[in-house]
């Protein structure tokens, strides 16, 4: 239920940016090589006083491109790069009709947005969104045997802001120190600055840590991620597991009993309950609308996602917090990924019913929670629109970042929310399983 809970920044090998280029050109000549017109002078490339003349043809399956010699001579060391500066050139000249530029470039983006997207979020046939199970679990959430453990987040990740809540909220920023990732031009978690700020192991990368481990490791290198400083190796990459740890065993370690229980054991089958929904069709959810592959798999993730946040709309008019007076590990998952709704995955992931602010009851209970002291100090929303605008090619090719409203700013997330007298006898009864 609580597994898959990881942030894999996106990125791409050489070897694959060689397909995509690859893509990008077979798509472009065949798109050329099947219009209507066998064999049509495409306009000129170059500058002035090297203007030539360019014919594709297609014969069946077969499609080239013939140049001058003169150009030919002048052609650099990579002809793939040269070929795709002409293409580039071609397709933005005066002569090429505009329903055929059109035609042409939809043909070669849908190529490469299908391959980008498969290395960015693996689908099922269906094209919805399958997210791949964390690589490294934990069995044991007890204090015995613990080792020296080290955290690697980052700002813009929902699932690593979970961890910095729990670790603020039960006072282990001594005892669990922290190395923030940031996104790279290349889309992979890096730690910059000189030295690196990798605290605990000095790497440039994320994935330079996960290859530090006993026997390498060649999987996808996700936030959040515990290190086990003492021998060496990956402790634990699945979010939730790393919460129950820091609100359990390593708050018994360390003495910070005082600090509050976020997983009462009265309560458990309510936080079990309410995760089972939220993590699916919330937390997951807005991600399996974001990268759906095909329209049905979107409708059917829009309409999951905002069924469940009706749900929740409803229950949160009577109830302070999912499971009554009291905060829970289901409120801080819920938490992470509300914060970041009318940021990010309104406008990005196409999660547009609603607003969150639509929802008076859900953003009530999300300033809530922000109030709550240490809360606030774990959100960046600058690196979170930055990780997702940015970062996110596929999604945001221009990497335009749109204005934030004003619902979403700190001053606003301060305004009384006005939940503290709903009442606890409001917590539900959990259907018998």
């Amino acid at each position: 239920m609580y597994d898959s809970s990881g942030c894999h920044c996106w990125s791409i090998s050489i070897g694959r940016c060689k397909g995509v280029e690859s893509t990008l050109i077979n798509n472009t000549l065949m798109a050329v090589a099947t219009s209507s017109l066998p064999c049509w002078p495409l306009g000129f490339l170059g500058q002035k006083e090297h203007r030539t003349r360019v014919r594709m043809q297609s014969n069946g399956r077969k499609t080239t491109i013939s140049m001058s010699s003169q150009q030919q001579e002048q052609s650099s060391s990579s002809p793939s790069s040269d070929l795709i500066t002409g293409i580039t050139r071609l397709l933005w000249g005066k002569s090429l009709p505009p329903q055929f530029l059109v035609s042409t470039v939809r043909t070669s983006w849908n190529a490469a947005w299908l391959l980008m997207m498969k290395q960015l979020a693996p689908s099922d046939p269906s094209g919805s969104y399958a997210r791949p199970a964390s690589s490294f679990r934990l069995h044991s959430f007890s204090s015995a045997a613990l080792p020296n453990l080290h955290l690697y987040a980052a700002l813009p990740c929902p699932w690593a802001h979970r961890t910095l809540i729990v670790r603020a909220l039960k006072n282990l920023e001594r005892a669990v120190p922290v190395s923030i990732a940031s996104p790279g031009a290349d889309g992979a978690w890096e730690f910059p600055g000189a030295p690196s700020s990798d605290r605990a192991n000095g790497c440039r990368t994320l994935k330079e840590v996960y290859r530090l481990r006993r026997g390498g490791y060649d999987g996808r290198s996700t936030v959040p991620m515990l290190w086990d400083v003492d021998n060496g190796d990956v402790f634990c990459n699945e979010s939730y597991d790393i919460i129950r740890l820091f609100n359990s065993g390593l708050s018994e370690k360390y003495g910070e009993s005082m600090t509050p229980d976020l997983a009462p054991s009265e309560l458990k089958d309510e936080i079990d309950y309410w995760n089972g929904i939220i993590y699916p069709n919330v937390n997951n959810g807005v991600y399996r609308c974001g990268f759906a592959q095909s329209q049905e798999a979107y409708d059917a993730a829009v309409n999951n996602l905002f069924s469940t946040l009706d749900t929740v709309e409803a229950h949160l008019g009577a109830s302070r917090f999912l499971c009554g007076d009291v905060l829970t590990l289901a409120d801080v998952c819920l938490f992470t990924t509300l914060i970041r709704f009318d940021l990010v995955y309104n406008v990005l992931f196409k999660c547009t019913r609603k607003k969150l602010v639509e929802y008076p009851n859900l953003h009530g209970y999300t300033r809530d929670i922000y109030q709550i002291p240490k809360v606030a100090e774990t959100c960046n929303f600058d690196a979170i629109m930055d990780g997702y605008y940015r970062i996110l090619f596929p999604l945001n090719p221009g990497s335009i970042t749109p204005t934030v409203s004003a619902s979403c700013q700190h001053e606003f997330l301060c305004e009384p929310h006005n939940r503290e007298s709903l009442s606890s006898k409001a917590a539900i009864t959990v259907p018998a399983s």
